[in-house]
């Protein structure tokens, strides 16, 4: 099973911006050292917690910075975008790093329907549109005329490269399953958003209708978890305390950068959420790497999935490279990414 890292870029209180940004670049170094197959970057605006805006430009800083680690948005908002500029945007990203970006295409907004506005005044009706929108930027990042008729039919996303950009379906709901599935393209459900809720519909959805394209032959899964480990099932409980406070607040409409894990606990005493608090954590795929590594096999088995990706906030960004070492460790990443540049 193939493992990856999604990054969201999150607040952190009291850090800038700017470190913030600069340490999911760090990330992704640390990640293709680990032997991380991909390294995502997610796309939201106006977010007073994940402030990762612009995967695209942040993807062409860490191809500059890395080798082997495929390199991809999670994903890109199409119906904030003409789907042409897109694919010249990631054709130059393939042409700084042959051969190892991945193109990750959703519908949902990434923000509010304001900020959606502001992006695109028109971004309900290219909604509509998506399906027709993802089949022409198919073709253009893979240098194929779209269909005939088409006005833009014989216009050339440039730079014209030897390799192309893998491109996947995210999602949350049968909708993605089923576009990816006729499209014939790869598909990753978002289990941290919905908590498993509708995946495994939506997983054998893709899988029975998937038809075969000229680049994937047979269907490929691929799931993303939010996932935290430590060296002791109590030290990676105080740390999701940063997470689950954020997101009980977030149920009652608060919003912000993550909080350390003392101030978690207190906010999670002062409010009286312990009983929240709890049950999110006796749900959640978190704990010591022998539990936590035990409950993404059950999970990978359960449901045939090819690969994972997992998503990690931690208030201090030790502990979160800490845990993404102790995963790569507990999966044999190194091994792996060892025995596969012996192969090549």
């Amino acid at each position: 099973m193939q493992v990856s890292i999604l990054e969201q870029s999150v607040s952190v209180e009291g850090k800038p911006h700017s470190i913030t940004i600069q340490e999911s670049i760090n990330l992704a170094i640390k990640a293709e050292q680990l032997g991380f197959k991909r390294f995502w970057v997610s796309e939201h605006h106006n977010h007073p917690t994940i402030v990762g805006s612009a995967p695209e430009i942040l993807m062409a800083a860490i191809a500059a910075q890395t080798k082997t680690i495929r390199i991809g948005s999670a994903g890109i908002m199409l119906p904030h975008y003409a789907p042409f500029k897109i694919a010249e945007q990631f054709k130059v990203l393939e042409a700084i790093a042959p051969n190892r970006i991945d193109l990750g295409l959703g519908r949902a907004p990434g923000s509010d329907g304001r900020t959606a506005l502001a992006l695109n005044p028109n971004s309900r009706e290219d909604s509509e549109q998506f399906p027709s929108n993802v089949r022409d930027l198919i073709a253009w990042v893979s240098n194929e005329k779209l269909l005939e008729g088409h006005p833009f039919r014989h216009l050339v996303a440039q730079p014209e490269t030897k390799t192309n950009p893998e491109i996947w379906m995210l999602g949350t709901s049968n909708y993605g399953a089923q576009l990816a599935a006729y499209l014939g393209i790869p598909y990753c459900f978002a289990h941290f958003i919905t908590d498993g809720q509708g995946m495994k519909n939506a997983i054998d959805l893709y899988k029975s209708e998937f038809r075969p394209s000229k680049n994937l032959k047979k269907p490929l899964v691929n799931v993303c978890l939010w996932a935290l480990t430590a060296n002791t099932e109590k030290e990676a409980k105080y740390l999701f305390s940063s997470r689950a406070a954020w997101k009980i607040g977030r149920n009652f409409g608060h919003l912000a950068p993550i909080t350390d894990p003392d101030n978690a606990l207190n906010i999670i005493s002062v409010n009286d959420w312990e009983k929240e608090y709890e049950f999110m954590y006796n749900k959640s795929m978190v704990g010591d790497i022998n539990l936590v590594y035990d409950k993404i096999n059950v999970l990978v088995k359960d449901n045939d999935i090819d690969e994972i990706a997992i998503l990690t906030w931690c208030h201090n960004e030790s502990d979160r490279i800490k845990s993404y070492e102790l995963f790569a460790k507990s999966f044999n990443l190194n091994s792996k990414s060892n025995l596969q540049k012996t192969c090549l």
